[in-house]
């Protein structure tokens, strides 16, 4: 239902599930970008007015008021969990974490290794749910609030001005309808996938947890020395595998981004991307956060894709990149940013696949193949769907409501893009968000990450097009 407050304002705040119709209207000049799954609009009455006149209904959405001390807005989402992890009170979880971010000092930890800003303002509660608040705090504090954030929710900061919704393009839906027509199994590509090595993706998953004992990383949470580590280790490791890497800064204090790219041989600007996030959260007062599933696994997946590529010395015909973002748990930072690059740049980008979480298997449930059921381009879902039977069988595919990783920001800026997840249904992993999320524990399933990353590097294949400058 429309929930309103009685009090006079100064404006609304509209949020709606996501929806390309949604800005059919005069509301697409009021557009403040998709937060989770819901589209955001900070509309004039007029427009307000007009938009139900046009047949647009709000009648699923929440209508806030905004009041005349507004810091910077942040939408904060709670996670699609399985209701056996999912903790009782959300209300409780959510009042705990507003009172913590109320004080004025915070101690960093002992080693410095994550600093937990100050807040100069009180936090404001301007909307909550049972899935969902808005609150208002001071910039700062908007990009440490997965410090203190409740595990099983995430944070969506607004931009400070309306931003352009861009749709994917119709050409650029149609180039990957013709992939798609012409798909059929290649059995060099078989091949290839195949060689994903589940060894060496146990032992590079193991440095970036700080399992090994050659790593010295405690934590890759975006604003920690870990992080840094993990990003040079990241760009030397892919650069001594023969692809051309940069360390992107974004914003101050992160962790950059891990930039890497292979030409392709043709004489062409299509590209196409795969990614995932390489930064991670912990357990709340714990400074150490290994994200062994989340990211690490989909971080190791892109390794051992471009292990392969080295190893087979594949040369693309279209150009490639693999990209490693920071960034991802304090709001898709490290994504938005590069995206927004992209489009400025007029990038012709085929497609982008993330791959978050790829680890976990549920007990008792077969291996799966988790697709976005609402943010992303359709017809790259299918893509990845039919790859899948084609190349993992042995993968359950459906649809997962566990949203929204890197690929909603190159969504958002009308590139096709979707995610791969590790489940079809919830999250179910017991250790999401949480420090023991190692990878030498019941049910981190490497031959499931090897499963999804073969799906990953066979899109790389079909799309870009390859030769084997060494063939066997």
């Amino acid at each position: 239902m429309l929930l309103v407050n009685a009090a006079a304002s100064a404006s609304l705040l509209l949020a709606v599930p996501h929806s390309p119709r949604n800005v059919d209207t005069c509301l697409s000049s009021y557009f403040y970008g998709t937060h989770g799954q819901q589209d955001i609009f900070i509309p004039s009455e007029d427009c307000l007015v007009e938009a139900s006149t046009s047949g647009f209904s709000a009648e699923v959405g929440s209508l806030v008021q905004l009041n005349n001390d507004i810091q910077q807005l942040v939408w904060l989402q709670h996670e699609a969990v399985e209701p056996s992890i999912k903790p009782a009170a959300f209300m409780d979880e959510i009042e705990a974490f507003l009172s913590h971010i109320s004080t004025t000092t915070a101690p960093a930890p002992a080693d410095g290794e994550q600093t937990i800003l100050v807040s100069r303002k009180s936090p404001q509660i301007l909307h909550r749910d049972g899935t969902s608040a808005l609150i208002s705090v001071d910039s700062e504090t908007a990009l440490a609030l997965d410090l203190n954030l409740p595990r099983f929710w995430k944070a969506s900061p607004l931009p400070q001005a309306p931003v352009p919704f861009i749709p994917v393009p119709s050409d650029a839906v149609d180039r990957v309808k013709d992939i798609l027509d012409t798909l059929k199994f290649d059995p060099v590509v078989a091949s290839l996938v195949n060689n994903i090595s589940v060894p060496q993706l146990r032992e590079d998953v193991r440095y970036l947890t700080g399992e090994s004992s050659r790593s010295e990383i405690v934590s890759r949470h975006s604003f920690s020395k870990g992080a840094l580590i993990a990003a040079d280790w990241l760009r030397e490791t892919f650069e001594n595998l023969g692809a051309s890497c940069v360390l992107k800064p974004f914003l101050s204090g992160f962790a950059p981004n891990v930039v890497c790219s292979y030409e392709g041989s043709e004489d062409t600007t299509e590209t196409v991307l795969i990614s995932a996030h390489y930064d991670s959260r912990g357990s709340f007062g714990s400074i150490r956060a290994p994200g062994g599933d989340d990211d690490g696994s989909g971080t190791t997946a892109l390794l051992g894709i471009a292990r392969v590529i080295a190893r087979k010395d594949v040369k693309f015909r279209k150009n490639v990149q693999i990209v490693a973002f920071a960034g991802e748990e304090q709001g898709l930072y490290g994504s938005r940013y590069y995206a927004q690059e992209l489009r400025q740049k007029n990038a012709n980008l085929t497609l982008m696949i993330q791959a978050d979480m790829l680890a976990y298997h549920a007990p008792g449930e077969p291996a799966q193949l988790g697709l976005p059921d609402r943010i992303g381009t359709p017809e790259v879902t299918q893509l990845v769907a039919n790859l899948s039977a084609i190349y993992s069988p042995e993968l359950k595919v459906g649809f997962t409501p566990a949203c929204c990783s890197d690929h909603q920001s190159f969504h958002g800026q009308g590139f096709p893009a979707t995610q791969v997840f590790e489940r079809a249904g919830p999250i179910a992993d017991p250790f999401y968000h949480n420090s023991g999320d190692l990878s030498e524990r019941e049910n981190y399933d490497f031959e499931q990450i090897k499963s999804i990353a073969k799906i990953q590097f066979a899109t790389l294949l079909h799309v870009a097009g390859f030769d084997l400058a060494n063939d066997d």
